[in-house]
Parts: structure tokens; C-alpha cells; sequence
């Protein structure tokens, strides 16, 4: 199959990215900045030719080669070796990746173009716009106000790269499970709308570029926990713990804590224990929430062969834990408060909040119905979207 539009991007930006680098030897700073951010967009290419195009030899070596070439580089410079041998392995490196981007170009066989819905499907837009309202609740917070626009823009960009790439990448990971489940059956690439190899391209693409922008235009930071959340969600949640334990959820959860870490550490360079206390708020909101929906679609979760907590233990031992869950979820969401990072709003907001949260819990373990499992996923979704609300209100109107 021809490389997509994508990875010829990726192949492109890599290559002059080398070129930058190469012009800005003597530029310090930029020109360390500018290398990190190649070196990403070079480990996109080599992913791409290895997991997506692994017919053509060429562009594998090709892209490998640059990469391998340009890391080479990076070090002679850390272990202060010869100018000489520095220049002489940037320059090898972008005939490499020069090479690489030729062999995308080339023509191959034709794809039919997925329709921008499906590609907009990939990046699970929904799950993505709640993500990045923690991330800008993380940002007030740690800003003790309103963070400055242009952070603020590139903050939620990047981040929004890094979470449409890594959502695309589980989209490929989880068609074998998609197609057996009638709420994602429909899904681009499990009904097959979408090649395997071009949501491959788009999610390691999106990643990349996510990568390039936050450590571009925020900090190295949190382009560092960015790409640590996505890969997260990726390899250890969907192609480990979803498969293999009813806790996949629990410990997977940490994926989706990430966003909050994200904004605070764009708004402050740093992570400090009060950022730890919105991670742990999302942490302890996953499993109840999620479990909620998988007691709706729990013939769904069986019929894939998925060992969710209902399918293992069962809707009342699944109740239970939700109410375990929400108990620690309201302790948890009051830790901003006692810390003293939020003040008496928040702490109305979290309280109001939980105490609903918690009442709708105990219903649901009263009554393990339909009803009542969609009533506190539903709930969930606003509970969280107006926790950070309040959290981000907190410090400008207080």
C-alpha cells in the first residue's frame, strides 16, 4: 500500500527538521530544542515503516538509518567528540531522511480516501473534549488564575494531538474487539471504512506533531507527559490490561489522569504534590464511571471475550465497587481544598457534586438496573466536566 498523506508529513517535517538542525549548529538553545523534536518526528517514520509498510525494505532502512545517524550525532556532541565526526553524521543523517521522504512519494496502490468524519472519529472527540477540561482546569490551578492565551491555545492543541493520536492508535488495537460489540462496530477501521495502515499513519502522525508542539511552543515537560499518558493508554491499557484483568480500568485510569498533569505542569514548568491531587481526582473518577457503562454493555464485553469487572464478577460485586470507588473519589476531590490550592467554592462545588455522586452509587447498588447504571454514567460525565470547572472559577473569582 502507497504511504499515506501522514507519513509523507512525517517524512517531510523529519527531514527538515534534520536540515534545521544542521543550520543551527551554532545556535545553542534552538538548536537543542529543534533536535529533540526531530529526533521524535524521525522515531514517528521508523514506526510507521515498521508497523504500517513493512513491504518496503527501503523506506525501513531508509528512515531507520536517519534515525540511528541523527542519535549518533546527539551524543558525539554530549561526549564531546570531534566537530568533524558531529557535522559528518548530521549530514548522513539527512541524506537518510531525504531518502526516507523520497520512497514516500513514490506511487504505489491505490486507497480510497476515508471520509474526514471517520478520520475525526479516530481521534474520539467526545472523550477528548472532557480530557482537555481537566488539562485547562490543571492550567488555572497551577496558573492561581488565567493562564496567559498563547500558553493556553498551544496547551490545549498539543494536548488534543497527543490525545486524537493515541485514540486513533486504539482504534487499530481494538478492531478484533470492535467488531464483536454493537457500540463500536461501527467503528472506521473495524468496519473497515479506514485501512489499518492509514490510522496507523494518522495516529502516529497526530502523536508526533502533539510532541512538536508542546515542546515547541510550551515546555519539554509537559510534551514529556503527554506522550508518557499516550503511550500509556496505548501499550499498557488496550494492548495489556484490557485483555488480561477485570482491574484493567483501575490501573488504566492513569492514562486519562495524565491531561491535568499536562496543564499544570504548561502552567508552572513543574509537579508539585497539588498537581499529584487532580491526577488522583480522575484516577479514583475512572472506575465508577467506566464501569457504569460496561454494566450497560456487558453482553457486548462477553460476546468480545473482554474481561470487564461485570463479566468477571458479576453486576453486584461490580455495584459494590462502584460504591467503594465514589466514597474515595469525594475524599480524594476534597485534598485540593485541605492543601490549601483552592478555597471555600470549590470545596461547595465538590461536596454538592459528591454527595450526588455518591447518592446515585447507592441507588445503583440498591438497584442494579439499566436505568440506574445510565443515570450515574451520565452523572459521571458532568460530575468531573463541572469539578474542574469549578476548580479553574475557584482562584479568579476567589
Amino acid at each position: 500500500m502507497t504511504p499515506g498523506p501522514w507519513l509523507r508529513l512525517l517524512a517531510i517535517a523529519s527531514t527538515t527538521g534534520v536540515a534545521a538542525v544542521v543550520a543551527t549548529g551554532e545556535w545553542g538553545l534552538a538548536h537543542d530544542v529543534v533536535a529533540n523534536i526531530t529526533l521524535a518526528l524521525l522515531a514517528a517514520v521508523v514506526l510507521c515503516a515498521r508497523l504500517a509498510h513493512r513491504h518496503r525494505r527501503t523506506l525501513l532502512i531508509a528512515s531507520g538509518t536517519a534515525f540511528v545517524l541523527f542519535a549518533l550525532a546527539g551524543l558525539s556532541a554530549l561526549v564531546g567528540a570531534p566537530v568533524a565526526v558531529h557535522l559528518s553524521l548530521g549530514a548522513a543523517a539527512l541524506v537518510a531522511a531525504a531518502v526516507a521522504a523520497a520512497v514516500c512519494a513514490r506511487g504505489g496502490e491505490p486507497v480510497p480516501r476515508a471520509a474526514w468524519r471517520d478520520y475525526l472519529t479516530l481521534t474520539k472527540p467526545r472523550i477528548m473534549v472532557l480530557l482537555l477540561l481537566t488539562a485547562a482546569g490543571g492550567m488555572f490551578v497551577g496558573t492561581e488564575g488565567v493562564p496567559p492565551l498563547g500558553l493556553f491555545v498551544a496547551t490545549m492543541a498539543g494536548l488534543a494531538l497527543a490525545c486524537g493520536g493515541a485514540s486513533a492508535l486504539n482504534h487499530v488495537l481494538d478492531r478484533d474487539i470492535d467488531v464483536h460489540m454493537r457500540r463500536t462496530d461501527k467503528r472506521p477501521v473495524a468496519s473497515g471504512r479506514i485501512p489499518v495502515e492509514r490510522a496507523l499513519e494518522f495516529g502516529l502522525a497526530l502523536s508526533a506533531l502533539s510532541f512538536v508542539v508542546l515542546a515547541s511552543f510550551v515546555n519539554v515537560l509537559a510534551a514529556l507527559l503527554a506522550l508518557a499518558g499516550g503511550l500509556f493508554y496505548v501499550l499498557v491499557y488496550t494492548r495489556w490490561l484490557k485483555r488480561s484483568t477485570p482491574q484493567n480500568i483501575v490501573i488504566g485510569g492513569a492514562a486519562g489522569a495524565v491531561p491535568p498533569l499536562v496543564g499544570w505542569a504548561a502552567a508552572t514548568g513543574n509537579l508539585t504534590l497539588p498537581a499529584l491531587f487532580l491526577f488522583l481526582i480522575v484516577f479514583f473518577w475512572t472506575p465508577p464511571h467506566f464501569w457504569a457503562l460496561a454494566l450497560l454493555i456487558r453482553r457486548d464485553y462477553e460476546a468480545a471475550r473482554v474481561p470487564m469487572l461485570p463479566v468477571v464478577k458479576g453486576e453486584a460485586q461490580t455495584a459494590r465497587s462502584i460504591v467503594t470507588y465514589s466514597f474515595v473519589l469525594v475524599a480524594v476531590s476534597l485534598l485540593p481544598f485541605l492543601w490549601h490550592t483552592v478555597g471555600l467554592f470549590y470545596l461547595a462545588s465538590a461536596v454538592a457534586l459528591g454527595l450526588a455522586f455518591v447518592a446515585l452509587a447507592l441507588l445503583l447498588r440498591r438497584q442494579t438496573t439499566p436505568a440506574n447504571a445510565r443515570h450515574l454514567f451520565s452523572y459521571s460525565l458532568l460530575y468531573l466536566a463541572l469539578l474542574f470547572v469549578a476548580m479553574a472559577l475557584d482562584p479568579i473569582l476567589f
